[in-house]
């Protein structure tokens, strides 16, 4: 590989593969859950794989990243096993909480994922966090959050990113903007159209790119990411993306202009890398059927493995939580 707009044919496919496991990993967890094995609410990231997979594809295994209500990508793309996170979603003992914390708090600190949230904006001052501690620890790792627009109205946005850049802390805010905040259009709840103008505010470099293009992304990715290392600060990444399926599964999303999706479909960020994959010879149609086959596979293993978990004992409940020293000798 020579840069981050070129590409040689394992790293295509590895690129290409992750994005189609997050898509059908998304598009089977709809399925699923209409056919109740998965309670609550469901958030798609259905058309914004390539933010993910872009971003998490120029990371080290020391970072870490915190992710957003929409986490199944971010996790996904970290490299998180799809048959915990499916046993998660079924609410069964061996998923990645145990059963307890569903699609919104998924979390695996092993891989440097410390959680999907369920609260907007919330993930950012976290990673700010992490990212004063790597920068403690001087091991060179960075701290990533990913973000909707709408969370950069929020106050720990701009508190966040006030003290990383007066700190000079290594991090990345990575802001998948995808036009809305849950069902009201950006132009509604914001005047700016560029959500990285807002970086000028604070001192950082505020970069756009085309969320939908993830070798673009991992660019841009990857020069935060040294920029971070070497002791410069943080940087606000607008990835320009949109989700294909309403806020939440059973939103029908009547609130979109008409031929807005289609305009973002015929931009498909998995049509988008296929495209250049064929086009630059890096890849054949029977690769990338090839891996779209293993994906298949592995998914079918995956559910099967997650329906055959138990679900938790009602014992379970007073397990991996946290009860002050007084209260829990009460409770023995």
């Amino acid at each position: 590989m020579t840069d981050g707009r070129t590409t040689t044919r394992d790293d295509g496919l590895e690129l290409f593969e992750r994005m189609f496991l997050i898509r059908r990993f998304e598009e089977r967890a709809s399925q699923l859950r209409a056919a109740g094995l998965i309670p609550g609410f469901l958030h798609p990231c259905i058309g914004q794989e390539a933010s993910a997979v872009g971003v998490c594809s120029a990371l080290g295994p020391d970072d870490v990243l915190t992710s957003t209500h929409r986490g199944h990508g971010h996790m996904l793309a970290r490299g998180a096993d799809p048959a915990r996170m499916y046993a998660e979603l079924f609410a069964r003992i061996e998923g990645y909480n145990h059963g307890k914390g569903g699609s919104l708090h998924m979390i695996d600190v092993d891989l440097g994922f410390l959680g999907a949230n369920g609260i907007v904006g919330a993930g950012i001052p976290l990673a700010t966090g992490a990212a004063l501690q790597q920068k403690r620890r001087a091991r060179g790792g960075v701290a990533v959050s990913f973000f909707g627009d709408g969370a950069t109205n929020e106050g720990a946005f701009h508190e966040s990113l006030n003290l990383a850049t007066l700190w000079k802390l290594p991090a990345l805010y990575v802001c998948e903007n995808n036009l809305y905040g849950e069902f009201t259009r950006q132009d509604q709840h914001q005047v700016v159209k560029d959500v990285a103008q807002r970086a000028a505010s604070y001192g950082l470099p505020g970069v756009i790119v085309d969320g939908n293009d993830a070798l673009a992304v991992r660019e841009v990715a990857r020069e935060a990411v040294a920029r971070a290392r070497r002791g410069d600060g943080p940087t606000l990444i607008e990835t320009k993306t949109y989700r294909h399926r309403g806020h939440f599964e059973g939103d029908m999303a009547r609130y979109r202009p008409k031929g807005e999706l289609e305009e973002w479909l015929a931009h498909d960020p998995l049509d988008v890398l296929s495209r250049r994959l064929l086009a630059e010879d890096v890849a054949s149609d029977s690769d990338l059927d090839e891996v779209r086959a293993g994906v298949e596979r592995r998914l079918d293993a995956a559910v099967e493995w997650a329906t055959e978990r138990a679900h938790p004992e009602p014992a379970d409940a007073l397990e991996d939580v946290y009860v002050d020293a007084m209260r829990g000798a009460a409770l023995r």
